[in-house]
């Protein structure tokens, strides 16, 4: 049985592409003949199973297509003859970048469009949520839907940071604040300087605000954030840009707590990551967070930045709750143990082949 996977980009330390390689591993130690195709390819990938989508011949008997953006190869996809089995890690809406990108928008524009036209597809289909479940279901799908988290290989987060960061950082009596993820629109970052500003200036002025994400030096939602942390006079702001993984991993150890106010998320990657490093968490309860975070953190229906920074605060110096959100994490992540999920996700693979 030859089951292939296929999607649009392949990098090293996109959520996406982790779990590709992740799902990779598992159909490979299942005994199936697989391997994975995509049109764009990053360096540094491991070699001899990941191939150019123009190699395909079209000789599977089972696609899984992880399916997050628009493009031409979703069009493909409804031409192969075998099964399709689509992954669905949510598509941002439009309406988040129309301020700062029209490529971001149209490419959004176009993952939309590109789910409701493989509406028909699918003989089965994976959301990584309740949440991005419901979203297949309002765009069109009828197909048998199963929730499955993202496959996490949490081994990775053991690997050695990055000590010249430790060493800068650590230390110097300063609370380091958290966010992990791309600089982007509907992550919100603005609203988490917005409620470091008020935490630095009426609560501890001695804190530290670290926003880890990539982003392009031309990106126009980047350049915003830098003149606003310049408006409001902050000197302890971080914003790293695109940095190896040993300088995320140091980040996570340095981090007091953690902080995600984003406005949607399919998922949320960072918030299990938080958790595994033992981190509080304050999140706002949008889309999948909420669901993703369960009872292991403060969730808030309000993200004005007095009551964000108030909550940050509190999390700081209540060590009895500090304590018991830590306890709730390490419950809470056996339910994302890579374990778990990768033998949940082969058992979804064998059902549906006999079926």
């Amino acid at each position: 049985m030859r089951i292939v996977q296929i999607l649009p980009t392949i990098t090293m330390g996109d959520a996406v592409s982790n779990e590709t390689v992740a799902f990779y591993h598992a159909l490979k130690e299942a005994g199936f003949d697989t391997a994975i195709y995509a049109q764009n390819i990053g360096d540094k990938l491991p070699k001899g199973f990941i191939f150019r989508i123009d190699e395909y011949k079209d000789d599977a008997d089972f696609i899984i297509y992880h399916l997050s953006i628009g493009g031409e190869i979703n069009k493909r996809i409804m031409g192969y003859k075998a099964k399709v089995l689509i992954v669905y890690h949510n598509v941002t809406p439009e309406e988040f970048f129309a301020p700062y990108s029209i490529q971001s928008q149209m490419l959004c524009r176009d993952g939309i469009e590109a789910v409701k036209m493989l509406s028909k597809t699918p003989a089965l289909c994976i959301a990584d949520s309740e949440f991005n479940k419901q979203d297949l279901i309002k765009l069109g799908y009828n197909c048998d839907i199963k929730v499955l988290p993202i496959l996490m290989q949490f081994g990775d987060y053991d690997k050695k940071p990055n000590a010249g960061i430790i060493k800068k950082y650590s230390g110097d009596g300063y609370t380091n604040i958290l966010f992990t993820g791309r600089i982007a629109p509907n992550k919100k970052q603005e609203d988490i300087i917005k409620a470091f500003y008020c935490y630095k200036t009426y609560i501890n002025p001695k804190s530290r605000l670290i926003l880890a994400g990539s982003y392009q030096k031309e990106d126009i939602y980047a350049r915003k954030l830098k003149k606003y942390i310049k408006e409001l006079e902050l000197n302890d702001v971080i914003m790293t840009g695109h940095i190896p993984f040993d300088e995320i991993l140091a980040y996570y150890h340095l981090a007091d707590v953690f902080v995600v106010l984003s406005e949607h998320e399919g998922f949320c990657v960072p918030l299990v990551e938080a958790m595994y490093f033992g981190k509080p968490i304050i999140a706002y309860n949008s889309t999948a967070v909420g669901e993703t975070l369960g009872d292991a953190g403060i969730l808030l229906n309000n993200k004005d930045p007095r009551l964000v920074a108030e909550a940050i605060d509190r999390i700081m110096k209540d060590d009895e709750l500090r304590n018991s959100f830590l306890e709730a994490e390490k419950e809470r992540l056996k339910t994302f143990s890579a374990d778990k999920v990768k033998s949940d996700f082969i058992e979804i693979v064998k059902s549906f082949l006999s079926a």
